[in-house]
């Protein structure tokens, strides 16, 4: 009798920290729309973002300088590809063209070889746009 009735109390407890999981997941997590990994544009953007970005955190500002022409090239892909429909709105190609428009805006600074500060504030608020952009295509429910 013991054993049945710790037996029901552990699974009660167990049921209980699963819901608690399952609640507290529900609140933090964010669930993709099913178009996003459709958009292979915005993928192959975001690794050059990547590979740019987190560098000059650490003040390395090479790889963008390197790869500026490049990030301005898959910026403009983005708005002529093909925008997964669950995805695609008005607002989202927007924020694309203001991504191309910092994109070009960047590489100008860089070609007039602007200071380290106004290259790493300006691939910040590049990067910001980007962000701006993978929230529009998560739900927050």
């Amino acid at each position: 009798m013991k054993k049945i009735i710790l037996g029901t109390a552990l699974l009660f407890c167990f049921g209980q920290f699963v819901q608690a999981q399952e609640k507290a997941e529900a609140k933090t997590e964010h669930k993709q729309k099913s178009g996003i990994a459709d958009w292979k544009e915005i993928m192959v953007f975001h690794g050059v973002m990547s590979e740019t970005f987190h560098p000059s955190e650490e003040g390395n500002l090479e790889p963008i300088k390197n790869r500026i022409g490049e990030m301005v090239e898959k910026a403009k892909a983005l708005k002529t590809s093909e925008i997964p429909q669950d995805i695609d709105t008005p607002e989202l190609r927007k924020e694309i063209k203001n991504l191309i428009k910092g994109s070009k805006k960047l590489e100008k600074l860089i070609a007039k070889n602007g200071s380290d500060e106004s290259i790493i504030k300006s691939l910040s608020e590049l990067h910001d746009v980007f962000h701006n952009i993978v929230g529009m295509c998560v739900d927050d429910h």
